[in-house]
């Protein structure tokens, strides 16, 4: 078995309102959490995608602490498959939205999305002088559209350039796999000489 722990680390405080006199106040609180809950995985040096293996690693340059928290998700994942640690290796191991809302208890992300959508409609109805469609049940909408054909797919020339970028590309990461294992007996050799 795993134990896996942060250790004692808890710093309760109470929270006063808006700064009665309070060192925290719920404006701060609410600063830190925003902080926070507006960072994604990428600020920590790591990456948008996912990562196969930890052999990526090493190609993306990510940087050694982020690199160590992504090794410990793929190392882990046997552990725990049903966390799927090595499909969010590259979040760190952590899947899902900061802040998860349940319909029963809560409101839900696409309830509020449509609530800020519908507040930014009315806004711009104001600044502009437009009135409320739903002050005026028997307006329509007209609405004007012009569609073209586009093409379809690459032309024969950007095919065969897309396939040369894309040959360039494979042969790049197979001299980097093999630079980097050069490197690595060149290291061995070193080492059991001294």
């Amino acid at each position: 078995g795993w134990t896996l722990r942060w250790g004692t680390q808890l710093d309760v405080q109470p929270i006063g309102a808006f700064g009665n006199g309070e060192d925290l106040t719920e404006q701060a609180v609410a600063s830190y959490v925003a902080k926070y809950a507006t960072k994604a995985a990428e600020t920590t040096g790591t990456v948008d995608h996912r990562i196969g293996n930890k052999e990526a690693l090493v190609l993306l340059d990510v940087p050694e602490h982020p690199r160590r928290l992504i090794e410990a998700c793929l190392d882990l994942h046997h552990a725990y498959p049903e966390r799927k640690l090595r499909d969010w290796a590259h979040m760190l191991g952590f899947r899902g939205h900061f802040s998860t809302k349940s319909r029963a208890y809560s409101t839900t992300l696409g309830a509020l999305r449509q609530v800020r959508a519908d507040y930014r409609a009315a806004e711009q109805r104001a600044a502009l002088g437009l009135p409320d469609p739903d002050d005026h049940p028997e307006a329509t909408t007209l609405t004007l559209a012009h569609w073209t054909y586009a093409g379809n797919g690459h032309t024969p020339g950007e095919s065969w350039l897309a396939a040369n970028i894309h040959r360039d590309i494979q042969h790049n990461r197979e001299t980097a796999r093999e630079h980097r294992a050069e490197l690595q007996d060149q290291l061995a050799l070193e080492g059991a000489a001294s």
